[in-house]
């Protein structure tokens, strides 16, 4: 648990934007790690505050190239269903050129393989246990059945293996696949246990979108990295992850041609905001958020993801000449480099619409939800309702077929205790902000939506198909495992 100095003053450097990243070589304070002897199992290092801290200058290595995550082949396919084997397991993995460091994985490698699907037939991922913690798998963003939505108490032991089903009946979009053991999510994504999942939907080909190599996943998140290039996890030290890893490596380049790319981006940090932009001040295109294509496209120059916000990009390098170098950046500075190398003939479009938003009944439930930290006793617990989680209490009870209107107000005032909602099951259409109409980084359909302290965000979802017990919980993970989780359950 955090006390109420140490929380103070890692979150309000996070919510700021201001994570700096300095040349040179810094020094942790002793006793910041909060580390168990499970950490120690597992082979982690904890910082005893004699060892100092690497930090990867912005801007000034790019000597590698980023990694694409494997795509994972199905151990067994039948005519409705595709069946996959992945283990979690531990493993030595590179972060920096020439360094290493333990983490937890998904089948060996530090972003785990990714998964290919196809709307409207069903995947099957088998996952077997080889850590010494359990862990639950959720498909974030899945619109999936209680028994293989990765409940936090439904629990894969050690040594043990469990199959989750998925019916992929929605539209395609991008998701990601991470650990949901409760209490233990934040240290086990933060050591690497995620991957992603790319829903693909036959009828996006009309659009001509940019697709094949052109069509690229790039998963984004922090770390705090020692002197030896090995992860150091404070439950803290949010202010102090910066690192920022793209696919797994830090401040990689990629080759590009001068045409249209899609990148599909995956905000996989446990706690923090991303604001990216192109280093020369072009604009973009958004064209997907959580939940899969847009009305349209929207035009940034800048674009927020909050922790676990997903955005699909398009980038036209077209106008570029041989030889250019154009970085993706955030508040940190420069954080991938893209390199224009060739040319090509680029048939692929920016449509002016992409797809119809669906139109969502008038709600006949209200509720809301309030998130907050009660340090009452010292230690932040993280509160829904001001109460925290626990999986004896349905919070509230969802009528299936019925749309309901969530109003999620972060009732932490100070300044740099941002929170961000994710909701299970579900996507929802963001209605307005503070009684404000909403951002233009909230269009289309979401999952999980950033709430600043102080302010409110309401949301409209309508609950199809599946009855059960489902959570909802901030997903800065350092908040949800202190207790900042609620349920609900869907009934006929």
């Amino acid at each position: 648990m955090m006390n109420r100095r140490h929380f103070f003053a890692a979150g309000a450097v996070v919510a700021a934007g201001a994570i700096a990243v300095p040349v040179g070589i810094v020094s942790a304070s002793a006793g910041a790690d909060t580390i168990t002897d499970k950490d120690l199992q597992h082979g982690y290092e904890p910082n005893t505050g004699t060892r100092p801290l690497a930090v990867q200058p912005a801007g000034t290595t790019f000597t590698g190239a980023m990694p694409i995550p494997p795509v994972l082949a199905p151990a067994q396919t039948v005519p409705n269903t595709d069946s996959y084997q992945i283990e979690v397991t531990p493993a030595t993995v590179s972060l920096v050129p020439g360094m290493s460091s333990s983490a937890l994985t998904f089948g060996g490698t530090f972003i785990g393989p990714t998964i290919n699907a196809t709307v409207g037939r069903p995947v099957q991922i088998t996952y077997t246990n080889h850590i010494t913690d359990p862990v639950a798998v959720h498909l974030h963003g899945g619109h999936t059945a209680p028994d293989s939505d990765g409940y936090p108490m439904d629990l894969i032991q050690p040594g043990k293996s469990r199959t989750y089903t998925y019916s992929n009946s929605q539209q395609g979009c991008t998701m990601w696949y991470h650990d949901h053991a409760m209490g233990m999510e934040s240290s086990h994504v933060y050591h690497g246990l995620h991957g992603m999942y790319v829903l693909r939907d036959p009828s996006e080909a009309s659009l001509n979108l940019p697709t094949g190599n052109q069509d690229v996943p790039i998963m984004i998140r922090d770390v705090q990295l020692d002197t030896g290039g090995n992860m150091v996890y404070d439950v803290q030290g949010a202010a102090s992850r910066n690192t920022i890893l793209i696919n797994g490596v830090a401040t990689p380049f990629f080759q590009v041609a001068t045409r249209k790319y899609r990148f599909r981006l995956i905000n996989s940090a446990n706690e923090r905001i991303l604001t990216l932009a192109l280093s020369d001040g072009s604009a973009f295109h958004q064209i997907a958020s959580d939940g899969g294509l847009l009305d349209a496209p929207v035009r940034h120059v800048g674009l927020t993801l909050g922790s676990a916000e997903r955005a699909d990009i398009v980038i036209d390098f077209s106008k570029y000449r041989l030889g250019t170098q154009v970085f993706l950046t955030d508040t940190s500075g420069q954080i991938l480099r893209f390199d224009v190398v060739r040319s090509e003939t680029d048939t692929s479009q920016l449509p002016t619409t992409l797809r119809a938003l669906p139109t969502l009944p008038t709600p006949t439930v209200s509720r809301n939800i309030s998130m907050a930290f009660d340090f009452s006793s010292g230690m932040a617990v993280g509160t829904i309702n001001g109460a925290a989680f626990d999986p004896n209490v349905i919070d509230f009870t969802v009528k299936r077929g019925a749309t309901e209107e969530w109003t999620i107000t972060n009732n932490d005032t100070a300044p740099g205790i941002d929170h961000s909602f994710h909701m299970h099951l579900v996507q929802f259409q963001v209605i307005s902000r503070t009684g404000s109409p909403h951002l233009p980084d909230d269009a289309g359909l979401k999952d999980t939506v950033r709430v600043p302290p102080g302010t409110s965000v309401k949301v409209r979802a309508k609950f199809t198909d599946y009855l059960g017990k489902y959570v909802f919980h901030c997903h800065y993970l350092e908040h949800s495992s202190a207790g900042m989780m609620g349920q609900f359950q869907v009934v006929s």
